[in-house]
This record gives C-alpha cells, structure tokens and sequence, in this order.
C-alpha cells in the first residue's frame, strides 16, 4: 500500500483568538484543546507509519521555530516560504518537492478534529481517489447552519466506495441559504483539507493558473535547503528554502479560486469526525468540555447562575454573575469581553492586529 505524505500548512496569525493567539505564537502553536498544541495534534494524526510517510511543514519565518520544537524528531521536510502566498503556491512548493506519483494529504495545522479514528478512515479514502487522479475534498458533515464556512454540493457516485463527484463549490451562505443547505442533506461543510496527487495537481494548475505554477517551479528550482546547499532530496527536519524573489512574484490565491472551482475532477469524502477550525472563541468554548450549564473554565474563575459562559485566564482570578453567552478571556495584562456573537469580530479589535 502507498504511504500517503502529509502536507501540514502552518499559516496565519489567528487574530480572532486574540489575546491568547499572538503574531509571536498563534494558536496552530497553543494547547487550546487538551494538552497537545493544535499542530502537535495534526502530526499525530497522521502518525501511523504503516499508512503515512514522514510529514511535510509549509510555514513561514515567524513560525519556524516552533515548528521545529514541536514536529518531533521523525518530522520530514520543513518548506520556509519567504512571504505569504497563500494556499496554492504553499501546496505546488510542496508538490514540487515530492515525487509525481506521490499522494499528499493537505491539512490545516490549527484545526481540531474530535475523531481521529474517523478521519483516518476518511483519509484513507480520499487517498484511493487522489490515485486515480481525483481532486479530493474532504466534505465535512454539516450540523449547522453556519455561515462562515464553505460548502460543497455533492454530485454522483464515483464508484462504489464513499467518494463523490463535486457539483458545485458555494463561498460562505447568508443564513437563509445556510438553513437551505442544511434542510436539503446534500451540502458539506469545506473543511479545507485535501488528497492530491502531486503531479496531478501541478498538471491542473499549471492549466487553470500558469502563472502561478511557473512562479512555484521557478521558486522551488532556485531554492536551497538550509547550509546553503543546493536543494536535493529530503531529510528529517531538513529546511528548505525556496528562492525569495521567485516565489514573491507568485500571485496569492487560495487552493479553492485557483484549482478546485474550475477543475473537472474534483472530488469529495464524506468526513464526520468532530471537526472545528477553531476559528474564534464562541468555536472553541464548543469544543472544549462543559459542565451541565455549558460554562467552561480555565484558570482561576467562579461563576454564579451563568450559563454558556467561557472563562480562559492565566492568573487573575475572575468572578461573574447572571452572564449567558458570553467569553472572557485573561493573558499576559491583556482582557477580552465578549458576547458569542460579536466573537467573529475580536480579529478588528487594535491589540489583535497589532501584538
């Protein structure tokens, strides 16, 4: 059986878990569910060698050393993109470096997933599709009708396994079209987590985007590991550093605009296996535990007829009364109030743009 690589993206800021995600250390680098950082959960997820092949990091500067403190020492290649570029060009530096036949398993590094059983059942058939040059999606079971996520529309069977042709790709619904989405069984939430072939994804978007894909090659081709020497083959926890001006000629775009909404072989698995991305506090008290008044706390905290209440503070001790849906959160001086539903809205606030 193939050994599937996992291409783990370490991207992003996360402002919108602001102030405990920080440019200095955003939330892939936090433990924020369990003990493990969200990024030490990704790799153990894909840690059974008997199914998956050393992993591959794609991040930046800023984040490298974290990187390297956590991906332990069996970790694959480390790509250190010189700027952001935005999904695409992260997943062609990583194609490159990998050969064509090679299916890769791409994963946001700062998302939880309550399942892993299931989402390696899930993997595992994306992958059999990715062989047969599939573009493969993991379509995340809907349980709500959210509206700051993608959607996939499922199409026809493809074979007899789980897989499914994508019929179409919906950007983030109004809540009307949402609760639609939701009532007709035939959406999933896009989760952002992909199975590729890697020459097949460089053939599509050299197709749908030659310009990005020659930039990337450029990039990868002038690149260096790290000592300087040209860039050779790969090694656990080598560095490899594409060519700096190379690769900021390439233009940013996400994976999804520039591929998987024009390609016409892109597909789908079905993938129910607790899934969040964590994106904001009201998405993080969900996946923490709960009492039977659904408050959660962490750090020093009493609470007092509340109810949906999140307390995350690292000392001062917080005292609240008669609250419902409501996050408040302490670290390093800094204090956040919020409701639920002004969560979405943390990433604005002055000290998440700029600490």
């Amino acid at each position: 059986m193939q050994k599937v690589t996992p291409v783990i993206l370490c991207g992003g800021s996360g402002t919108r878990l602001w102030p405990r995600s920080r440019a200095a250390k955003p939330k892939p680098f936090l433990p924020l569910v369990g003990s493990n950082t969200l990024f030490e959960a990704t790799v153990a997820r894909c840690a059974d060698p008997a199914r998956f092949a050393a992993p591959m990091v794609v991040t930046g500067k800023a984040h490298l050393a974290h990187v390297e403190a956590q991906l332990g020492p069996d970790g694959g290649e480390i790509i250190v993109e010189p700027c952001p570029r935005n999904t695409a060009a992260a997943i062609a530096l990583a194609a490159l470096r990998l050969p064509e036949e090679a299916v890769m398993l791409v994963c946001p590094s700062d998302h939880h997933i309550a399942d892993p059983a299931a989402f390696v059942a899930a993997a595992a058939a994306a992958a059999e599709l990715a062989a047969q040059d599939w573009l493969v999606s993991f379509g995340i079971e809907a349980r709500a009708p959210e509206t700051g996520f993608g959607y996939l529309k499922r199409g026809e069977p493809i074979g007899a396994g789980p897989g499914s042709r994508v019929a179409q790709f919906v950007e983030k619904p109004d809540l009307a079209r949402a609760r639609q989405f939701l009532a007709s069984g035939d959406y999933a939430w896009n989760g952002g987590i992909f199975a590729f072939r890697a020459g097949f994804f460089l053939s599509e978007l050299a197709r749908h985007r030659p310009d990005i894909a020659a930039a990337a090659r450029a990039a990868a081709a002038g690149g260096q590991k790290a000592g300087g020497q040209k860039a050779a083959g790969q090694g656990a926890g080598a560095q490899f550093h594409p060519d700096a001006a190379a690769f900021a000629a390439i233009r940013s775009e996400s994976v999804d605009y520039a591929v998987m909404e024009h390609t016409d072989r892109a597909a789908m698995v079905p993938a129910d296996m607790g899934w969040s991305d964590i994106g904001n506090w009201e998405a993080l008290h969900a996946a923490r535990p709960r009492d039977a008044d659904g408050n959660h706390v962490s750090g020093p905290a009493e609470l007092i007829d509340c109810r949906n209440v999140l307390v995350d503070s690292d000392g001062p001790r917080v005292n609240v009364i008669g609250l419902e849906h409501v996050m408040i959160v302490v670290d390093k001086g800094e204090i956040l109030v919020t409701t639920a539903a002004g969560a979405q809205q943390v990433g604005k606030l002055h000290g998440a743009a700029n600490q």
